[in-house]
């Protein structure tokens, strides 16, 4: 099957383009910005505690969060996958045009963010933490939705009767791993996610949400490894590892600590609650 005919740029204004890469980071920004909104706006989701934030607080955490990702992702591409250009062209760092960004550069990225925005507005992290990953999923799928049309990020060899032929992959086959990607990452895990928030009632215990996050993520991500391409520039891992797979796997380890934690965790009605007297018999 050869790959649909896109155009990466949208329009073009003069030296000016408008490219669908840039707009899957704003949509994914944006409606993640009023899902988290709409969820401090349902109280009832979150327990006796309340929401951990208001929705003044959550407009100003957007552009924290912005920066974080945008930030992160980058360092995150350059330290992990492209360090040779620290010495060979620093300036390229900063030229974030011509593409490059690393999901697990721009979660570390966000994690920094949100420590740095609740500690200054003492709210509480694990909390404000569960609320940005329910949405998180929202810019994964578009952001590989973008991948797809920009014609990157390709998967492996295969004679799957759906596999595409990508313009600069050379003439085989490949997996269209990027919609792998965009199915589980996105759709899969935002479905997951508001399962656990609106169906199972997780935002009452403190930091499930977000271990569910980083769990499905990563075995999502470490699964989906095996049918995506690796960079090429890159050096070959021992046992078929991927760059990826190696990323994802703190992510495995700190999502059960979060959710193993959360649950242990007595939920708020119980908390404040004076604790039960040892009964006595009487002599």
């Amino acid at each position: 099957m050869p790959f649909p005919d896109f155009d990466p740029v949208l329009v073009q204004i003069g030296p000016f383009a408008i490219r669908w890469y840039a707009l899957a980071y704003v949509a994914g920004i944006l409606l993640g910005w009023r899902y988290v909104a709409g969820l401090m706006k349902k109280p009832a989701l979150w327990g006796p505690r309340g929401a951990p934030a208001t929705t003044a607080q959550v407009d100003d955490l957007v552009l924290w969060i912005t920066l974080g990702v945008i930030l992160g992702g980058r360092l995150g591409h350059v330290f992990f996958y492209t360090p040779s250009i620290i010495v060979e062209d620093p300036l390229e760092i900063v030229q974030v045009w011509h593409g490059g960004m690393s999901f697990h550069g721009g979660a570390l990225g966000v994690l920094v963010a949100v420590f740095a925005f609740c500690w200054k507005n003492r709210l509480d992290v694990l909390r404000v933490g569960d609320a940005i990953t329910a949405c998180a999923p929202i810019g994964l799928f578009f952001g590989r939705i973008a991948n797809f049309i920009n014609g990157e990020l390709w998967g492996r060899p295969t004679d799957a009767p759906w596999a595409i032929i990508f313009p600069q992959a050379g003439i085989e086959p490949r997996h269209p791993s990027q919609l792998y990607e965009a199915a589980l990452e996105g759709l899969a895990l935002f479905l997951i996610l508001r399962w656990a928030t609106h169906g199972a009632g997780l935002l009452k215990r403190r930091g499930v949400v977000a271990g569910l996050f980083l769990l499905g993520y990563a075995l999502f991500r470490t699964f989906v490894e095996n049918f995506r391409e690796p960079d090429r520039y890159l050096q070959h891992f021992p046992l078929g590892l991927t760059m990826g797979m190696m990323l994802s796997a703190p992510m495995v380890i700190g999502g059960l600590f979060l959710i193993w934690r959360g649950m242990r965790e007595p939920p708020a009605a119980e908390a404040g609650a004076p604790a039960p007297q040892a009964q006595t018999k009487s002599p």
